[in-house]
């Protein structure tokens, strides 16, 4: 499926995309929100890819034609927004960019930050800056969004908790995280919202590459 949130309110309303991104019809009879949806994943998922499926077939009422510009992220707030590095040659670059060494540890140990996740901003949204000289930058990266996943979860059981994914702008201020950092606290002003794809997708909408992404989980 590809699941998108119209602008609605602060976690907008839910819609399915038709796989073109052509099309999309209203889903909120089904769930209101995507977070709804997720919390209630196992009874409401199955009612969502029927839809998804009518829409793809030309079955489903009231299609309408699909306007990223009109969507908010799909999901505009979350609970948790957890970033981590998967190149760590990046952030080598990055810390001797400003300056900073480079500890061992990095190249074994999980890098990981907890971001920002009031708000996020929508696909075709303004980054909101007030000072240019703050140095605005932002970086391609995957997101998933999961379900409850137990703490001590085996990394072979880790997929089967991925319900969707998207792309996502992860917007630094660069010019104020060294200042920032150096205080010992982490980021926080220098880690703004970030911007997310128009939709989401179900795993299954990736094919053969999921199937691949999976054996790197085992």
């Amino acid at each position: 499926m590809k699941l998108a949130s119209l602008k609605h309110r602060r976690d907008g309303k839910l819609i399915l995309v038709s796989r073109d991104l052509t099309q999309a019809v209203d889903a909120s009879d089904i769930a209101l929100t995507l977070q709804d949806a997720l919390d209630e994943w196992e009874t409401l998922s199955p009612l969502l890819q029927a839809r998804y499926e009518a829409l793809n077939d030309n079955r489903a009422a009231g299609r309408f034609p699909f306007i990223p510009a009109d969507c908010d992220s799909p999901l505009p707030r979350a609970f948790q927004w957890a970033d981590g590095s998967a190149y760590v040659n990046h952030v080598e670059l990055v810390r001797k960019a400003r300056g900073a060494e480079m500890p061992e540890s990095f190249w074994t140990d999980p890098l990981m930050y907890q971001g920002v996740s009031d708000k996020f901003i929508g696909p075709r949204d303004d980054i909101e800056l007030c000072d240019e000289a703050w140095g605005c930058d932002f970086e391609a990266e995957v997101a998933v969004i999961t379900d409850d996943v137990p703490m001590a979860t085996p990394a072979g059981e880790a997929a089967g908790h991925i319900k969707l994914l998207m792309l996502v702008n992860d917007v630094s201020l660069r010019n104020l995280i060294p200042g920032e950092l150096a205080k010992g606290f982490g980021f926080f002003q220098s880690k703004p919202a970030s911007s997310f794809s128009p939709v989401a997708v179900t795993p299954d909408e990736l094919g053969d590459a999921w199937q691949a992404q999976k054996c790197t989980f085992r």
